[in-house]
């Protein structure tokens, strides 16, 4: 009888425990500004300062929750489970602490720039390029020490989690560096190489699949590991996680452009976005079936067990959520959703419910195993449980209420024809009483946060004084490649089919080389399919004459506008609907963004649509709309800007800025290039005396505002409208 030999094997728990306190720590900081966000939205008040505003701190609390609490999560899910499954430990312990350390230092890099309104202004990308070129290394380095760990293994084939972790790892370093590239304007600015519609397709492309490729598949793998665990029961269908994990890796990165139904991207693009966004159903229920009907013969548990109820929600939020993305990219529900704040419900229904559900459910699990102690309190993990979901529901009926009110409202038509509320304002009056449901929905949430941090706190100060990582015994591994690689191609296929008769899946699962390729092959497929013929074929974007680059002043306006994070509540896409024609003007072409270095379409309509603004208003009321919103606005829910009016206009980087947009093909002259400063001071001057001329103050010639009214007052110029609405100068190829 031949005896297996045993190895000694120490896990790396030390690195676990680093990242479940930092998912903790971020997750309170990431929640305690929502809470402040939401607080702003229904009182205005609550914006303080110039650092402080809504405009500025909504991509902190975006990333704090992504990619600080839900990433830290991921990471202490892969370090724990990777090694136990693989049963072997971390391949290199110092590429482990630069994983950790570099993570953590580009959390709170985020967390000093973007509050001084240094943006790319890109959704879930709006950190600047240094920043993304250490995102790049850190995540470069976390790979390197998985795959690694993958090469040292000593299990023969990789368990589905590690198929979730795989396709993580590599579509979001692909996501990250082709939505990144930029040119960099100074050491804190740069501007997309993509401009207008290329731009917009490139960054949803990116947008829809940081959601998919690191709130959802890196979760998926967590979930089918931990959720057995703590129901100690197994995966209730190895062919349906054979299926969910394929489809999904290969339909998902189709979905992005979904997100702009009715804009100025090609039809055929978005409703491409949509087909595989229906498609998605399947998969991700499938998913879903798998985790639910893993608990069978547990359900009994979930009385007492705050880990299972907390897996179980999670869950069926991800069930919930991935049933709503689907059917809001039909394009008849999209044309109502769209913009609204029903977009905001479904986001934090996936966010709090899916993300947040199945990490506090993971953390708890892994208190007592990490820390060689019981839990502190069962009691209080059962109540951060129930305030926290009372808190979701709260959050998402008010924010389900407010958009479908909005959407509502917005296309209303009166029995004369004539919009039913013509003013914008009508509509956000409406929504105050909402909004304060969700201050008291966002409330408990964190509430239920910081229970989780004190239950923590308490747990880890009861557990030993010293904790030893983990050591088990596991045998040897005796197994060899599944196909061996001979000079002769006939040995060589023979090899292969032998191994292909065990199944076709069992031997990519022990070839996790091949199943990468495989990984990277499906999710390039759809990428190369929607973005190539974008970039690649012109009449996507035909040209119009009439549009040309924004002047000097305009430009040095246009980088205030994404500071100040204006994009985050105004939209400047008017879509070709007969209620949005009415109240804004002429619908938005493709041609009007190809100088658009970022585009700024926006996602969101808290404020009315700003891309046919310039004229509407003299230069004065936009000086005081800044000031003070209400005094131009009573009911405006609007952050005022009164830093715009003293601090001093900065147009030292002008020429800089200009030589840059020519690099990336906008038609400056060398004579506009080198005379940048001195026509921006022209510029600014004429405005400023005409603020004076109509009854403003003076002085503000030198001031940050004059730049933001310049850019304000050419929105949408460049598109004439003639009498009965026609527009003009459209054309030539």
């Amino acid at each position: 009888m031949t005896t297996t030999s045993m190895q000694t094997v120490r896990y790396d728990d030390r690195i676990v425990r680093w990242f479940v306190c930092a998912t903790v720590l971020w997750g309170i900081v990431g929640m305690l500004v929502g809470v402040i966000l939401a607080l702003q939205m229904a009182w205005p008040a609550a914006n303080i300062g110039e650092y402080l505003t809504f405009g500025r701190l909504r991509p902190l609390h975006t990333n704090a929750v992504i990619f600080a609490f839900a990433g830290n999560a991921i990471f202490a899910a892969v370090y724990y489970s990777t090694q136990r499954l693989l049963k072997t430990r971390m391949a290199h312990g110092a590429l482990s602490w630069t994983h950790f350390w570099g993570w953590q230092a580009i959390i709170v890099s985020a967390a000093i720039t973007l509050p001084l309104g240094l943006t790319q202004s890109k959704e879930y990308a709006e950190l600047e390029w240094p920043i993304d070129i250490a995102i790049a290394v850190v995540w470069v380095v976390f790979a390197v020490n998985f795959f690694w760990t993958l090469k040292k293994r000593r299990e023969k084939h990789i368990y589905v989690a590690i198929w979730f972790y795989i396709a993580t790892i590599v579509t979001v370093a692909i996501l990250h560096i082709v939505n990144s590239l930029a040119i960099p304007a100074g050491l804190f600015k740069s501007y997309s190489v993509f401009a207008g519609s290329h731009d917009a397709l490139i960054q949803w492309w990116y947008g829809h699949n940081a959601v998919a490729f690191f709130l959802t598949t890196p979760f998926l793998g967590l979930m089918y590991y931990f959720l057995p665990k703590a129901a100690n029961r197994p995966v209730f269908s190895y062919k349906l996680s054979i299926v969910h994990f394929w489809s999904l890796v290969f339909l998902y990165i189709w979905a992005g452009p979904h997100h702009l139904h009715y804009t100025a991207l090609p039809e055929w693009a978005t409703t491409l976005g949509m087909v595989f966004s229906v498609m998605l159903w399947m998969p991700s229920w499938g998913g879903m079936i798998n985790g639910l009907f893993t608990l069978r013969g547990a359900w009994h548990k979930l009385r007492d067990d705050a880990v299972l109820k907390f897996f179980v929600v999670g869950i069926t939020f991800y069930g919930m959520s991935t049933f709503e993305g689907p059917m809001m990219s039909i394009k008849s529900v999209n044309a109502l959703s769209h913009y609204t704040d029903w977009t905001i419900a479904h986001v934090h229904s996936g966010a709090l419910g899916w993300n947040g559900f199945i990490a506090f459910g993971m953390i708890y699990w892994l208190l007592p195993k990490l820390w060689k102690t019981e839990i502190w309190s069962k009691g209080m993990a059962n109540l951060h449980f129930w305030i926290g979901t009372i808190g979701i529901l709260l959050y998402i009926v008010a924010m389900y209420s407010a958009g479908v009110t909005q959407g509502l409202m917005w296309r209303a038509f009166d029995e004369t024809g004539r919009l039913a509320y013509p003013d914008f304002v009508e509509t956000v009056v409406q929504l105050v009483p909402m909004y304060w449901v969700r201050v008291l929905g966002g409330c408990l949430y964190f509430i239920g946060v910081l229970l989780g941090g004190v239950n923590m706190v308490m747990t880890v100060l009861k557990s030993p004084g010293r904790l030893e990582d983990t050591e088990v015994q596991v045998p040897a591994p005796d197994w060899k490649p599944d196909v061996r690689i001979s000079s002769n191609i006939d040995d060589t296929l023979n090899s292969l089919e032998a191994a292909t008769k065990s199944g076709r899946h069992r031997l990519l699962e022990g070839w996790p080389l091949v199943f990468t390729v495989l990984t990277v092959a499906g999710i390039s497929i759809g990428s190369v399919v929607e973005i190539v013929p974008m970039l690649l074929v012109r009449s996507n974007v035909p040209t119009i004459r009439s549009v040309t680059p924004y002047t000097a002043l305009e430009l040095e306006g246009r980088d205030l506008y994404i500071r100040e994070g204006c994009v985050g509540c105004h939209s400047q896409m008017i879509r070709p609907f007969r209620d949005e024609i009415e109240r804004y003007g002429e619908y938005s072409k493709p041609g009007e963004g190809v100088y658009e270095h970022p585009f700024l379409w926006g996602s969101k309509r808290t404020g009315p649509d700003l891309a046919r603004l310039g004229t509407k208003y003299p230069h004065l009321w936009h000086v005081r709309h800044m000031e003070d919103p209400r005094s131009t606005t009573p009911p405006s829910l609007m952050p005022a800007y009164p830093h715009l009016l003293s601090n001093t206009l900065d147009l030292g980087s002008t020429q800089t800025k200009l030589d840059r947009m020519a690099m990336l093909g906008v038609p400056y002259s060398i004579e506009e290039i080198n005379d940048a400063e001195a026509t921006a001071r022209a510029q600014a001057n004429e405005i400023a005396d005409e603020v004076v001329a109509q009854g403003g103050p003076d002085g503000l010639a030198d001031k940050e505002i004059v730049a933001l009214v310049a850019y304000l007052q050419r929105l949408g110029t460049d598109i004439k409208k003639r009498e009965g609405g026609a527009s003009a100068d459209l054309g030539g190829q």
